[in-house]
């Protein structure tokens, strides 16, 4: 995929911009150009997590940048996140396409786990406020969150009991690929249990790949020396 199709989301404060094909490779700036030229300063950063997946990610430059959406953002767009459902999430997926995006989902998950294990035992730096969760909150946070995504696919999960944080993570995560397997296939209802609506497969894999990368870098970049 020599070309990257580009997705923009422009709120009141911050733009979103991401790569449709590219899950997790995601970047927030104060406008499209400051999003854009994150996006291409984190490329190796992405391009590193998809090292042991056999995917190829190409030797970028602009011209090979094409937008296909933009769309007016909204408050979770003003917080960071990629907040709406493009019309390409609403697309088909077939069983090869599932196969690549799960890997890099999977993959984006790995490096989540090796930057916590890099990071045990060590301090991680506060911003310029002193604010910043510890390794174990954000842990907990990504778990929650991967709870939470999971419930946007209507699916039914239960904790085993006595496990611990780790191994519940690594059970939600097994949750979700069977999830998107059977949203792929068509099983899944257009709405949940309380009438929410639920997220394309495509979307929850962007999103759900965006927030764990998302906590990577900053692990990374908040260890200390």
């Amino acid at each position: 995929m020599n070309r990257i199709r580009l997705f923009v989301e422009t709120g009141k404060k911050k733009t979103i911009v991401g790569a449709v094909d590219w899950p997790g490779w995601c970047r927030v700036g104060r406008d499209e150009g400051t999003a854009v030229q994150t996006l291409l300063d984190y490329a190796p950063r992405y391009a590193q997590t998809l090292a042991h997946t056999g995917i190829p990610f190409p030797t970028l430059d602009l011209a090979q940048l094409h937008v296909i959406e933009r769309h007016d953002g909204n408050a979770t767009t003003d917080f960071g996140a990629p907040a709406i459902i493009l019309d390409t999430d609403t697309t088909p997926i077939a069983p090869n396409e599932l196969a690549r995006l799960q890997a890099i989902l999977t993959a984006c998950w790995q490096n989540f786990d090796q930057a916590e294990q890099q990071a045990a035992g060590k301090e991680l730096r506060k911003g310029p406020r002193g604010g910043g969760r510890d390794l174990d909150k954000i842990v907990a946070h990504v778990l929650e969150s991967e709870r939470d995504y999971l419930r946007r696919l209507a699916w039914k999960y239960k904790k085993e009991r006595g496990i611990s944080q780790n191994e519940e993570l690594q059970q939600v995560r097994q949750a979700v690929l069977a999830a998107l397997q059977a949203a792929a296939n068509g099983e899944l209802p257009e709405q949940g249990p309380r009438g929410g609506a639920i997220w394309p497969p495509r979307y929850f894999i962007r999103r759900a790949a965006w927030h764990t990368l998302d906590h990577v870098w900053e692990i990374e970049d908040r260890v200390a020396a």
